[in-house]
């Protein structure tokens, strides 16, 4: 088992800066450069947004938010990535089903 500095090491270098798209949209998104190979916690994540090829980002992407406010690029075909994304969605709806 990785020791807790060898998995924050990890996750550090999994943050990936995001970039202007180029051409597209008038409104520049973030894009990822490059997306994560390593399996990224879903515990540190709070929020995702979809990143396409066709909203002008070169490469697709999943770009997670986590709870310290980071942004971390992945794969969006990876069933990890759609574990957390369903479990975030899971949460969402639950807070919204109390909410009232």
């Amino acid at each position: 088992m990785a020791s807790p500095a060898a998995a924050l090491l990890a996750v550090s270098l999994l943050v990936l800066w995001a970039s202007p798209a180029q051409g597209g949209a008038n409104d520049a998104e973030d894009c990822c450069l490059s997306v994560a190979l390593t399996r990224i916690p879903g515990n540190i994540v709070r929020d995702f947004r979809y990143l396409h090829i066709q909203d002008g980002c070169r490469v697709p992407a999943v770009l997670f938010t986590t709870k310290r406010g980071r942004k971390l690029c992945a794969p969006p075909d990876q069933p990890w990535v759609n574990r957390i994304i369903h479990r975030l969605l899971r949460k969402s709806a639950k807070s919204k089903g109390h909410s009232s």
